[in-house]
């Protein structure tokens, strides 16, 4: 394989053969290929894209890269979602522990972050000892003891794409389709799953910005994986604000956690948390009805049984095993913490997303290359959700930074990132499409 060849083909526009896509990937996971080719085939895919076929070899290549997971002794279905990523989107959080205290076994297989948006990974680090990456035996007990494990990609799984992703994200390369589905898939059907929801999001704060968009890469993505045998179903969900009302890592556990608690009930983000373990229980079976699963997602929330699921999975994966009662003592915290005061009264009427999530970047808590490393203190919390009516002069949120300088800057981010206006802004729908069929 000449990969210099393989990449010219792409470039101009040719579909490549499922065993030219092999050959590719294959050198991609031994690193016989180059960081530089490899860039240059994410960016020739970026502007060419690739068909169906293409696609579904990509997905199955990175797949075979590594090691497929079967999980003998696991006698609850095997299910998981996964999120093509928004800001302030810690669902993945709240999610694995009340789908494991519903009866599923959730093996998460996460990310770190791409872009503006926050990584899983990242954040969960922000808990001392947590191991994003533990081996097999560790992964499987914490699946056995508490339902559900929050890891990354071991060594062993799917690699190419473990590469390739790093590599997307300083590249500019993230928003392509056919790597987005590619990546997603490839991971998750070496985890050996049997039912999968996606969470496609769309927005300013989202990969995908029109709704056109996003509902294609949702349908693709349903398409490809039901294709691959795994049964998959995709919710295309609003991210024109932030998820959550916190931005960053260790915020978004604190956020998390008092979720789990029962702090957050009737917030956009715990609305967008029952859909998604809705479709999960539905799609493994131990619910007839998409209300039969809410019911039961809200009753286990409600019991406190889904953050005794995370305590126990904290613990599992080598953090502290008093992490649920103990967290602020746990959790690191940015020297300085700032108010940001609202220039006028009014109602928020619109939100720059995305200019939040790279204000968290600039602060010090995402990559500008791919090995940077992370600031977990940093970040935004308190934020308002929009349709809030505010007094000048109230907080819009707060801003957790380590210097003068950069926390100044963050305020005025925090303050740009805000439309207020005399009216309230329309209702937006929330779950904007259900894709249960390829």
């Amino acid at each position: 394989m000449l990969a210099p060849e393989t990449i010219r083909r792409k470039r101009d526009g040719f579909a490549l053969s499922a065993a030219e896509i092999r050959d590719f990937v294959r050198a991609l996971s031994d690193e016989t290929l180059s960081e530089a080719q490899a860039a240059a085939f994410a960016m020739a895919v970026y502007f060419q894209g690739m068909d169906e076929a293409e696609t579904i070899a990509l997905t199955l290549a990175m797949r075979d890269s590594g090691a497929v997971l079967s999980w003998p002794g696991i006698d609850r279905p095997l299910a998981d979602k996964h999120s093509t990523g928004g800001i302030g989107d810690n669902v993945s959080l709240m999610l694995a522990p009340i789908a494991a205290a519903t009866g599923l076994a959730v093996p998460m297989i996460s990310g770190r972050g791409l872009g503006p948006t926050g990584g899983t990974l990242d954040k969960l680090e922000s808990i001392p000892g947590y191991d994003v990456s533990p081996d097999e035996a560790s992964l499987r007990r914490s699946i056995a003891e508490a339902g559900c494990a929050i890891v990354g990609q071991t060594g062993a799984l799917a690699p190419a794409d473990k590469r390739l992703y790093a590599i997307r994200d300083v590249t500019a390369t993230v928003e392509s389709m056919p790597l987005i589905v590619s990546s997603i898939l490839s991971k998750k059907l070496a985890a050996g799953l049997r039912s999968l929801v996606l969470d496609v999001k769309v927005g300013n704060g989202a990969f995908m910005r029109n709704t056109a968009d996003a509902v294609a890469l949702a349908q693709l993505l349903v398409k490809v994986a039901n294709g691959a045998g795994l049964a998959t179903t995709a919710l295309v969900t609003d991210m024109n604000e932030p998820l959550a009302d916190a931005v960053g890592n260790a915020v978004e556990i604190e956020n998390a956690l008092a979720f789990l608690k029962g702090e957050k009930a009737g917030t956009r983000l715990g609305r967008v948390v029952l859909e998604l373990a809705a479709e999960m229980i539905c799609g493994a079976g131990l619910a007839e009805t998409h209300a039969d699963a809410k019911a039961l997602a809200d009753a286990t929330l409600a019991s406190g049984e889904a953050v005794e699921c995370f305590g126990r999975m904290v613990a599992a994966l080598g953090g502290p095993a008093d992490f649920v009662e103990k967290s602020v003592a746990y959790l690191p915290k940015a020297p300085l913490i700032r108010p940001v005061a609202a220039p006028r009264s009014g109602y928020l009427a619109a939100a720059d997303a995305r200019a939040l999530g790279i204000g968290v970047v600039t602060l010090g808590g995402g990559r500008i290359r791919s090995d940077t490393r992370i600031d977990h203190r940093v970040g935004f919390s308190g934020l308002l959700p929009l349709g809030t009516f505010v007094e000048a002069g109230a907080p819009l949120g707060l801003v957790h930074a380590v210097t003068a300088g950069a926390c100044e800057a963050a305020m005025q981010t925090l303050r740009d990132a805000y439309a207020i206006e005399d009216e309230a802004p329309a209702d937006r729908p929330l779950v904007i499409e259900r894709i249960r069929e390829a």
